[in-house]
């Protein structure tokens, strides 16, 4: 099937509320040295969409002005010295912007074959998710099996990602959610307690779940507050990983516990990265997670799709914090 030169995208029309996404004409890129042409049957909606529409996540240099970080589809084709992938190739793929969109292209190292266990709706609903948690609760935070993971929005995308891969690994899971509706989709997908940080203090909590002792390593994307609180639910030689700021990233902490518990705080952002770090990440998801989706031991939890002209409606959802698991478009 020939290639269009023109195709439906979303575009931001000026910094603002969910209506500001408006479906565009624009051209078809072409793949440079290394990239593939996708065309989109699916782009997962995350938080740096939502803050990149609101004027707050500018592209890194050289990335699309459209939005979305991740998407599934068909290779359609090839720019120069492409090795791995050939037309009609299913795959899905992180990319630094772009995937709100008919067509997008892809850094054929960032990408993953799509296996016969996932539908192309689940496929684009993993790369953002499965390479954050990856790269921060097991490369950077060093979660072993028999240690305990506390995250933070264990009903977000990254949060049910980070409870079926920590429990497939052998760690036990203790998340925060703001409903007991969440807390009970987060126990069903196997996390150990579920603790609503509305009517329970997490740290109490944290500290009862392991017997005083704390969790061995925390997943954050609150700051603000919880950075010491954080320091408090923690064990010994803990490992806390920021990876994102819904609060002030600024806030007033006594840094004693820093010395006393031996902690690391560390962090890490994503789509800044450059193409051969997340090549990396790519590759070890390949070799470690994609064997649990084929036997079935983890599977992306979707909540909603909406056709690709419905990001508005897609963004207004996701800033109700609702959903259980991912939102999704579709073409």
């Amino acid at each position: 099937m020939p290639i269009p030169s023109r195709m439906t995208a979303i575009a931001i029309r000026e910094p603002g509320a969910p209506d500001v996404l408006v479906p565009q004409e624009r051209d078809v890129p072409v793949p440079k040295q290394g990239e593939v042409l996708v065309k989109v049957a699916a782009a997962g909606v995350n938080r740096p969409d939502v803050m990149q529409r609101q004027g707050k996540y500018p592209p890194p240099p050289g990335a699309p002005d459209i939005p979305g970080l991740e998407l599934a589809g068909e290779v359609v084709a090839l720019g120069a010295g492409v090795a791995r992938w050939k037309a009609g190739d299913k795959i899905t793929a992180l990319v630094p912007g772009g995937a709100y969109a008919e067509y997008a292209v892809v850094h054929e190292t960032n990408a993953l074959p799509v296996i016969p266990q996932l539908s192309m709706i689940e496929a684009g609903a993993i790369p953002e998710t499965f390479f954050t948690v990856w790269h921060n609760v097991f490369e950077r935070g060093a979660l072993k099996s028999g240690e305990t993971m506390l995250c933070h929005g264990g009903s977000s995308g990254i949060g049910t990602t980070a409870i079926m891969l920590a429990k497939a690994r052998g760690a036990r899971v203790i998340v925060t959610v703001g409903s007991q509706e969440k807390a009970e989709a987060c126990l069903k997908l196997g996390a150990d307690v579920a603790i609503n940080y509305n009517t329970q203090d997490f740290v109490a909590e944290t500290k009862k779940a392991t017997g005083g002792k704390g969790a061995e390593v925390i997943i954050d994307m609150v700051a603000g507050d919880y950075i010491q609180r954080n320091y408090e639910a923690a064990a010994m030689d803990g490992r806390v990983v920021q990876i994102a700021f819904q609060q002030p990233p600024k806030a007033m902490v006594d840094f004693r516990p820093l010395l006393m518990k031996r902690l690391w705080h560390t962090g890490s952002g994503l789509r800044p990265r450059p193409v051969q770090d997340k090549a990396a990440i790519a590759r070890a998801i390949e070799e470690h997670v994609w064997p649990l989706i084929a036997a079935g031991q983890v599977k992306p939890v979707i909540f909603k799709t909406f056709p690709l002209r419905e990001a508005a409606a897609a963004h207004a959802l996701m800033e109700t914090s609702t959903h259980i698991g991912k939102i999704v478009l579709t073409n």
